[in-house]
């Protein structure tokens, strides 16, 4: 049951984060000339804190209302058991299976690069940071999740000059510092946990690139114009080379990562103010809606409306197996044909059992007619095995005399 209901859970937040992903996805493609890659990516923490906010428990938001419908669900016809694998059930093993091949692809990879230890090397790293070299990579690479490991091809000396190797080391030990690796280890889990959804992927390869971009405008914010012009040679020819994958070590990335880079070093004093505080302004205010629960309206004796047809909601089969009951709050709007929309949950006990079936229901309801509308609309679905259950208010209600 508990599988079920994080599974349910994921499912109810793939709105929200789809629409999280593509916002982000258009920033990392249109907007770095003017924003700059560093701004964008730092704002990848508001995927994270928009979940959040949008899940704060209702004791934090609380929604008030003078007048609350109660309606009892019972089970409706007898419920044998499936002999299929459940949708979680599925999930989980998908899930197990992505992680184990992520894990053995890594691992084994460390492995084929057959590394041997540099004991004297005149390039500057980061303390305590050890330096290889493999016969296997064309191109510099920082490996280890937790203890990093410069990594050069074994032809480094004759492939690169003092100047470019220089540059090189200094933008890998950005990404020792900054321990990249891990960073990209933990944006890799839940972006596996998110498999099922495409934008999730999309937006880790953004963040893959925007993690590169950033290094570059780190290692040649004081550098000359020379100086860029080397970087960018040593771009070319670690990109060309480059091994592709979603694999959580940092290196140069494939071509169309190379060509963004150029670009990003071309326009790299090109930032817009303007811009940034722009889109901090519709960050706030996106988070404060998620934050901040609209109040509903009261209504009186007189508005007290109920619904002309109403789909009762499917009792979930694994809930009446196992003889659970509950309860779920649903705040809507009916429009003025008499229809529900913006139908969401307010609160749930137990959290993510009912949640489903009770919304599809209350999207199918209709009500009488009306010049405006009803915003806010507050409905308690009490789900029983038998017709006696406890009626308990989810919510905090006030009651409003007149």
């Amino acid at each position: 049951m508990v599988i079920q209901t994080g599974f349910n859970w994921l499912i109810e937040q793939q709105l929200l984060l789809s629409i999280l992903f593509c916002g982000f996805i258009l920033l990392e493609r249109f907007a770095l000339k003017a924003l700059g890659s560093r701004f964008v990516y730092k704002l990848a923490w508001l995927l994270p804190a928009a979940l959040v906010i949008a899940n704060l428990p209702n004791a934090i938001k609380p929604l008030q209302n003078s007048n609350i419908s109660y309606y009892l669900i019972t089970p409706n016809q007898p419920f044998t058991h499936e002999m299929g694998i459940s949708w979680a059930l599925m999930y989980v093993l998908i899930t197990a299976g992505l992680l184990i091949a992520s894990f053995i692809t890594h691992t084994r990879f460390v492995k084929s690069l057959q590394l041997t230890e540099l004991i004297q090397f005149e390039g500057t790293l980061t303390a305590d940071v050890k330096t290889y070299t493999s016969q296997h990579v064309a191109t510099p690479m920082v490996v280890g999740i937790l203890n990093s490991k410069l990594v050069l091809p074994s032809n480094y000396n004759t492939q690169f000059d003092k100047a470019t190797l220089a540059l090189i080391l200094e933008h890998e030990n950005v990404h020792i510092k900054r321990k990249d690796n891990l960073t990209n280890a933990l944006i890799l889990l839940p972006t596996i946990l998110l498999w099922f959804n495409p934008l999730a992927w999309v937006c880790y390869a953004s963040m893959r690139r925007l993690q590169e971009l950033t290094c570059d405008e780190r290692v040649l914010s004081n550098k000359t114009t020379q100086q860029h012009i080397l970087y960018s040679k040593a771009l070319i020819n670690c990109a060309a080379n480059a091994p592709t994958g979603l694999m959580a070590y940092s290196h140069y990335g494939d071509k169309k990562t190379m060509l963004q880079r150029l670009t990003n070093i071309k326009h790299s004093t090109e930032r817009s103010k303007f811009a940034k505080g722009g889109l901090l302004l519709v960050a706030a205010s996106m988070l404060s809606g998620l934050a901040i629960a609209k109040q509903p309206e009261a209504m009186t004796k007189e508005d007290h409306i109920s619904p002309t047809m109403r789909i009762e909601p499917l009792y979930p089969i694994q809930a009446a197996q196992q003889g659970i009951s509950g309860s779920v709050v649903l705040k809507y709007d009916i429009t003025p044909n008499g229809e529900t929309a913006n139908v969401s949950v307010v609160s749930a006990k137990p959290e993510a059992i009912f949640d489903r079936e009770a919304k599809k229901a209350l999207r199918q309801w209709q009500y009488k007619p009306s010049s405006m509308g009803y915003q806010n609309v507050l409905v308690q679905l009490d789900f029983a095995i038998n017709n006696e259950v406890s009626n308990t208010d989810l919510i905090e209600r006030i009651k409003v005399s007149h």
